[in-house]
């Protein structure tokens, strides 16, 4: 292999989407970026802080469900420190999956036990939670050198 060439596995391994250094690339990072911040916020100040403080909205939804108080602090803690990790690189990618997951649930409670009311909500955060997932997937190798370090 002669210096000129690039391994196919290399380029074919690094993620396209908000990494480029064009300004195209640098414009889609910062997009990017701002989807975090804006799901973080939602995550933790609209969605588990009412949770975790008991506000009576939260709590009556839990109630209605029959999980109680321990349902609503167990959803809100996981609501909360999937919002967090959004924000820390090495775990971006992975937020994004277990969050989608949550919303996946959030979506069969809605139909279950609220007759759809609010139901499109977490079918809607699935998309930019993919979109973060798939873009952040490069973080994944450097989660998985983390743990495996560790043990």
């Amino acid at each position: 292999m002669s210096e000129t060439t690039v391994p196919a596995a290399r380029t074919a391994a690094s993620p396209v989407i908000a990494e480029s250094s064009t300004a195209r690339g640098r414009r889609a990072r910062i997009a990017l970026r701002a989807l975090q911040v804006v799901l973080a916020l939602f995550y933790v100040v609209a969605s588990a802080l009412p949770k975790l403080i008991a506000h009576p909205s939260a709590v009556e939804g839990f109630d209605r469900m029959g999980w109680g108080s321990t349902g609503m602090y167990i959803i809100g803690v996981l609501e909360l420190a999937g919002g967090v990790a959004l924000l820390i690189p090495v775990l971006q990618s992975v937020a994004a999956v277990a969050l989608s997951g949550l919303m996946v649930g959030a979506f069969v409670v809605q139909l279950t036990y609220f007759d759809g009311e609010n139901a499109a909500t977490p079918l809607i955060l699935i998309i930019p939670l993919a979109l973060i997932a798939w873009a952040r997937r490069g973080h994944n190798s450097d989660l998985l050198r983390v743990v495996r370090r560790r043990s």
